[in-house]
């Protein structure tokens, strides 16, 4: 009995990191995984460096994105953060 509580606040500890700290980013990274699964030509999108930019092509590992100017850039499908209405949406609350 005393081993078992010697561990508790250390298995509590645990407890309250997963579910605080691990959760939160497992779900986080599924929602940008689904996301980026789900985008199609057209779509509006943020990069990871902060490029607002519009979908232009899609390929296997990458997209096309044009950005202000017809200017094309080809990006890893990895550098997409979010789509730019989600952002501006979040902007105004």
């Amino acid at each position: 009995m005393a081993q078992l509580q010697s561990f508790l606040p250390i298995i509590l500890i645990i407890v309250v990191f997963y579910f605080f700290m691990i959760r939160p980013q497992l779900k986080k990274a599924k929602d940008q995984k689904k996301f980026r699964e789900n985008i199609k030509v057209g779509d509006k999108v943020v990069t990871i460096g902060g490029i607002h930019a519009k979908i232009a092509e899609i390929q296997d590992t990458t997209f096309m994105i044009t950005v202000e100017g017809g200017v094309k850039l080809k990006i890893e499908k990895n550098a997409v953060s979010m789509d730019s209405s989600s952002m501006i949406g979040s902007e105004q609350k």
